[in-house]
């Protein structure tokens, strides 16, 4: 069943123009880019079923093409691609966003900007923010992936990327798979290590930010940094 089919007052299109983007729920916006259901199921229930079989827009966005394909429906290319095209605009965007402004002024900003990168990323990732003088953005990189301890993220690899980058400060960033978001002593740990040698560089260390689906945590908004 498409747009045409559903009730006037169902029509996720009527409803944006008449009333904004912000009026529709997840589902109706999904409905919008998938624009047809498959027999038996509409395009608004085809929305709500990929959102609840892959834990809401973050963890649709970040599921991989060969996952969707395997769902009803979306086998072909052209929905698949206009996903992943929606996830990098979103990307894109906030990289600009952090390009123009210091982190300190748009904290939410770093936060989701670090969960559209690897909140739903089924294994552990260590990414660092590497910000100028004015503690803007100037790149987001992944650095090591696997069990993050002390001994699988590297300072030395980390103090060497600020100063290709001629960075003044960073923000650390890593994902919990396991869905609870809490630092672990581990975390802390690792956190003040890098502390350490990044300040022989004259490097600060802003925030320590920890993501998983749907959620984040800021080490510096909680005092532990």
């Amino acid at each position: 069943m498409a747009f045409k089919d559903l009730p006037a007052n169902a029509r996720p299109r009527e409803k944006l123009i008449a009333r904004g983007a912000a009026a529709l729920a997840d589902a109706e916006l999904l409905a919008l880019l998938l624009r047809t259901g498959v027999p038996g199921k509409n395009v608004l229930q085809m929305a709500q079923e990929l959102l609840e079989r892959f834990g809401g827009l973050s963890g649709l966005l970040h599921t991989g093409p060969e996952d969707l394909k395997i769902v009803k429906g979306m086998g072909g290319d052209a929905k698949r691609a206009e996903l992943i095209a929606v996830l990098e605009l979103a990307r894109r965007a906030m990289a600009e966003q952090l390009k123009e402004r210091t982190v300190f002024d748009s904290p939410e900003a770093v936060k989701q900007y670090v969960q559209l990168h690897i909140g739903s990323r089924p294994h552990e990732v260590f990414a660092v923010l590497f910000l100028d003088v004015q503690h803007r953005l100037i790149v987001l990189e992944e650095l090591f992936r696997g069990t993050l301890t002390q001994a699988s993220v590297y300072p030395r690899e980390v103090v060497m990327r600020a100063l290709h980058h001629q960075a003044a400060a960073v923000v650390l960033a890593h994902n919990h798979p396991s869905g609870s978001i809490e630092p672990s002593r581990a975390d802390e740990s690792l956190t003040q290590t890098l502390r350490a040698a990044l300040s022989l560089v004259d490097v600060r260390v802003i925030d320590h930010v920890i993501v998983s689906p749907g959620q984040s945590f800021s080490m510096a908004e909680k005092g532990l940094l």
